[in-house]
């Protein structure tokens, strides 16, 4: 079966080029709302794993022992944008654990928010691993190390406890065997987890919905301060103009949105009235595009659910394209299934 068209980018009115995906949306009752494509694709959690990365570090008392703030268990879920407020946070957790930016393992990158990027480099300035989208999710995991006394130095190894608890981790939030989730190497070093799409969304409903059979009181109300950090945290959990901070910020509390590289959303949608037991939203788009698809398909299907209002985010729906004038030229649309 050839994958569908999730969005479609159209120059003028003629149709230049398309991103294909798979889609589904499932209800804390069990009810698949809305699917597109195979949900049982096998694709990488990426980035989207955060939230469940940083459980093991609250479960283990690793953020109370070391007197973690919610705006720092917020950026252990992130995938920041370099900005000064999330270096300073970073920096922070660092210190409180005893440790220093040499100590994390997640390499070197430009900060995401272009602002900040161009002002380092106009000021030739040391670029270190603070400003990786990753270094509190880093950050977190040497404080979990540290609280289990494990070998810091080895803390994003595959065999280390602290590896091995994080896929216990996703093993039980997603319902899959850990023998049936296979492990490749992030674009932060660290381990990420392959597991079926559909599998990925059970995961987020775990989190914002979990059932009153789900693992014991620990973990429910560690899964209940990671969703709390990042509804109160929105800022902290992308950047300014990054998709994920732009879907909570619309969304007022709704909902927790998190991107994984290479075209992966998800999406947990808090329990409501239209959702008594809340709902979960999983997107890969095929060719792993995450600037043109990936947002329209967001807003397009949280828009046809009731989430967003129709005039929300107007700079998504449909996303325009522009010329080198600045003259809008086409636009990229979702494709859905009504």
């Amino acid at each position: 079966m050839e994958t569908p068209i999730l969005s479609k980018v159209i120059r003028g009115e003629t149709v230049e080029s398309v991103h294909r995906g798979h889609l589904v949306v499932l209800t804390g009752g069990g009810e698949v709302l809305l699917s597109e494509g195979d949900p049982q694709t096998v694709t990488y959690f990426r980035s989207a794993s955060k939230p469940f990365q940083a459980l093991p570090f609250i479960t283990s008392g690793a953020a109370d022992e070391f007197g973690f703030s919610e705006d720092e268990i917020a950026l252990a879920c992130a995938s920041h944008s370099g900005e000064p407020m999330h270096f300073e946070i970073a920096a922070r957790m660092l210190e409180k654990v005893g440790l220093k930016e040499s100590d994390l393992q997640c390499g070197v990158h430009l900060p995401f928010n272009e602002t900040e990027s161009e002002r380092l480099l106009r000021a030739n300035a040391e670029i270190n691993q603070l400003y990786n989208n990753c270094s509190g999710k880093h950050a977190a995991m040497l404080a979990f190390a540290r609280r289990i006394n494990a070998d810091t130095d080895r803390y994003l190894l595959s065999q280390s406890p602290v590896q091995q608890a994080i896929q216990k981790t996703i093993s039980i939030f997603c319902e899959v065997p850990t023998e049936g989730i296979a492990i490749g190497i992030d674009g932060c070093c660290a381990p990420n987890f392959a597991l079926p799409l559909s599998a990925m969304a059970r995961g987020f409903l775990n989190l914002v919905a979990p059932r009153d059979d789900f693992a014991d009181d620990v973990v429910r109300s560690a899964a209940a301060r990671v969703v709390s950090a990042m509804l109160n945290h929105p800022e902290l959990i992308g950047g300014s103009e990054r998709l994920d901070t732009m879907l909570m910020k619309a969304a007022s509390r709704k909902l927790i949105s998190k991107v994984g590289a290479d075209g992966v959303w998800l999406c947990g949608i808090m329990p409501s009235d239209q959702f008594p037991k809340g709902a979960a939203i999983a997107v890969k788009i095929e060719d792993g595009d995450d600037k043109r698809a990936r947002p329209v398909v967001a807003v397009k299907v949280l828009k046809q659910l009731g989430i967003l209002s129709s005039d929300a985010l107007p700079e998504l729906s449909p996303m325009p394209i522009k010329n080198r004038r600045g003259d809008i030229v086409g636009r990229v649309e979702a494709v859905l299934t009504p």
